[in-house]
């Protein structure tokens, strides 16, 4: 019985660790928290894998799928266009709307921005730009398949 236990507990372990990876280890992240009612919305990118949540109002959704080539390729292609790593965040806290966060650790886009505190004006159309790109992801892959 006690081997029993031990080998129940040992699989919960490895299956609990097992669930944090995917938010671990990604190329590209979009992340988008807070507001009034807050919310958590993220969408991890790993190759052509994606790993989707959302937590909003008391409902969950998870989803995985998987994106093309020409996909990634376009993600790539907007954040060298719009200058992903010069993109210049405001100093300012702002804490009552929800900010997106975009992470990257893959190629010469690697890095990381927000707009918790803004993003300064003369960047925010390219700030804009690269945020469409994830949420046309989004759109395309969980939004039209509810």
């Amino acid at each position: 019985m006690k081997k029993l236990a031990a080998f129940f507990l040992i699989l919960t372990f490895l299956i609990s660790c097992n669930t944090q990876k995917a938010f671990s280890e990604f190329d590209f992240s979009y992340a988008k928290a807070g507001g009034y009612a807050p919310m958590y919305e993220n969408l991890l990118i790993k190759d052509n894998k994606v790993f989707y949540s959302l937590e909003s109002n008391g409902k969950k959704t998870r989803k995985k799928f998987k994106i093309s080539d020409a996909e990634l390729q376009n993600i790539d292609k907007v954040l060298s266009e719009n200058q992903f790593r010069k993109i210049i965040e405001d100093r300012k806290k702002i804490y009552d709307r929800a900010s997106v966060t975009i992470t990257v650790k893959k190629g010469k886009n690697s890095g990381s921005k927000s707009d918790a505190s803004l993003i300064m004006a003369v960047d925010q159309k390219k700030w804009e730009n690269i945020v469409e790109v994830f949420q046309k992801i989004i759109d395309n892959n969980v939004n039209n398949t509810k």
